[in-house]
């Protein structure tokens, strides 16, 4: 983003992880193995978005990323150099939202480099005015979250990230929870942000359709442990907006992904198998 809010192609970056394990272990509870042995790589400038089943380790990986968690073996490296915490590189919207409602849009939006000391606040106010305009947002600057409806709140965190300047976005279910007119509007939003300024992003959803409309590569998820089950290329043409639902090509890739999604899903079902439940399918008995 330049001082106006406008994009302008910004530095991307290379994120790899290999052979990440994670495990969480509570007293008197077997341990649970969120990722094991987990490798992939998340190219620079390019789209990547991360499907799988709920409660596969999405989120967890999502962390170790963003630098708010760390594997219990493996590493994970952004730029060939190790993810030691958080850091201005990387910048991470989450599921739910995480404006502070005692601040102001503004206040919210700047609060970042201000407090870093990487922008002076006139010029941090500068880059959040002209990104608040690019969005909608212009008149909201003085308004306090919770008069914000769920997509402005979205609109509003996607510009707290981006006058950091990152090299990576992550965003975890970032539109999960919107109503079906705003989270298209907020997916086209995305994929124009993504396609002027080749930002590496990693996107991270369990919706099948919003993963190939975003995405450059769809990264399939195992059932837990998680681990990479399978990448996929989308080679539907950009600018991309709604008209790729209709193309032969997007049916193909959607059933690509549908039946490696529908492989691991069918693991957690099977675990629930009429074994579990003896007199589940047993003849009603005959009166007589």
């Amino acid at each position: 983003m330049n001082g106006n809010g406008d994009a302008c192609k910004v530095a991307s970056a290379q994120i790899e992880v290999q052979n990440v394990t994670r495990v969480y272990r509570i007293p008197g509870q077997a341990p649970v193995f969120a990722l094991k042995d987990c490798s992939l790589t998340v190219e620079p400038g390019k789209l990547t978005v991360l499907v799988g089943p709920s409660g596969c380790g999405k989120t967890t990986l999502a962390s170790i990323l963003a630098g708010y968690d760390t594997p219990d073996s493996g590493r994970a490296i952004i730029n060939g150099q190790p993810i030691k915490g958080p850091g201005p590189d990387r910048m991470m919207v989450f599921q739910e939202t995480a404006l502070w409602p005692w601040m102001t849009v503004m206040k919210n939006t700047i609060f970042g480099p201000t407090m870093s000391g990487r922008l002076a606040r006139s010029e941090a106010e500068k880059r959040a005015i002209g990104l608040l305009n690019k969005v909608g947002l212009q008149e909201c600057k003085g308004t306090y979250p919770a008069r914000l409806s769920g997509g402005m709140q979205r609109r509003a965190e996607l510009c707290r990230a981006l006058v950091n300047d990152p090299a990576v976005m992550i965003l975890d279910e970032a539109f999960r929870g919107l109503d079906v007119m705003t989270r298209e509007l907020m997916q086209e939003y995305l994929v124009k942000l993504y396609e002027d300024t080749g930002m590496t992003m990693l996107f991270i959803t369990t919706e099948i359709e919003e993963a190939l409309f975003l995405a450059d590569r769809i990264l399939v998820m195992t059932n837990l442990p998680g681990s990479v089950k399978k990448c996929v290329e989308v080679d539907l043409p950009r600018p991309r907006d709604f008209h790729v639902l209709a193309s032969q090509r997007y049916l193909e890739i959607k059933a690509e992904v549908m039946e490696a999604l529908y492989e691991e899903g069918a693991k957690t079902f099977g675990k629930l198998n009429m074994l579990d439940f003896p007199g589940a399918c047993a003849p009603a008995a005959t009166q007589g």
